[in-house]
């Protein structure tokens, strides 16, 4: 199926809203629990980044678990950063969680500065995915572990239909539609590993750990 491309910003309040309120856990718990298995330096402490952090589920998750750690979430969407740095307060992790409004490329952002890069959803938004790739590489420090998890584009419109059901029966209206648009705008694992390999990180790791994401983890070069 050739890949539908949808657009790069969906802030609008209602949109925001439904996507703070709802219930992406499985999902995330998975980003969660692959990041911390291949954290080498966990214990050391350090500075992570979350490139398109939206609600910031992902950021409260790592903020709560890592010691020692200062996390920054970047995202463009106003509304979401609204909605994202209540959670924050929520979890009571104000001092250990900024957020920021970025909207990438960002060429301002700080060189090499951080220790773990993460992005969660974030390269089937972009126009051009190299933005991602080119970002984390201007950003990540020397040996910075770095985790990109996204949906996987199905085979078919009927396939992404049968999975939108499946994963997302129950949510609301605007949640299934930009669930299926983003199944149809979603990169292959085979157009991910090409992508890797021109922005020279094709030494990272390409897994399926889902039926609908592909995963790229791996560490930048000393």
């Amino acid at each position: 199926m050739k890949r539908t491309p949808e657009p790069e910003l969906m802030d609008s309040e209602d949109q925001a809203r439904a996507y703070a309120e709802a219930d992406f856990s499985e999902a995330n718990t998975l980003f969660e629990q692959q990041f911390l298995e291949r954290l080498p330096q966990a214990g050391r402490g350090g500075r992570l980044v979350d490139l398109g952090c939206g609600p910031a589920d992902i950021c409260v998750r790592l903020g709560s678990r890592l010691a020692g750690w200062s996390i920054t979430g970047l995202d463009a969407g106003p509304n979401m950063l609204k909605h994202a740095q209540a959670a924050v307060d929520r979890a009571g992790l104000q001092a250990k969680v900024e957020l920021r409004l970025a909207h990438l490329p960002d060429h301002s952002l700080e060189a090499r500065a951080f220790q773990a890069v993460v992005s969660n959803s974030l390269l089937h938004h972009l126009p051009d995915p190299t933005i991602l790739w080119t970002t984390i590489r201007q950003v990540g420090a020397p040996g910075a572990t770095v985790q990109v998890m996204d949906l996987s584009r199905p085979a078919s419109e009927a396939d992404a239909a049968a999975i939108v059901e499946r994963h997302a029966a129950g949510a609301p209206r605007v949640l299934q539609e930009d669930f299926y648009n983003s199944l149809l705008a979603a990169y292959t694992p085979a157009e991910v590993e090409q992508q890797l390999q021109d922005c020279g990180l094709d030494g990272f790791e390409i897994l399926q750990p889902s039926d609908r994401h592909w995963l790229v983890a791996g560490q930048l070069p000393e």
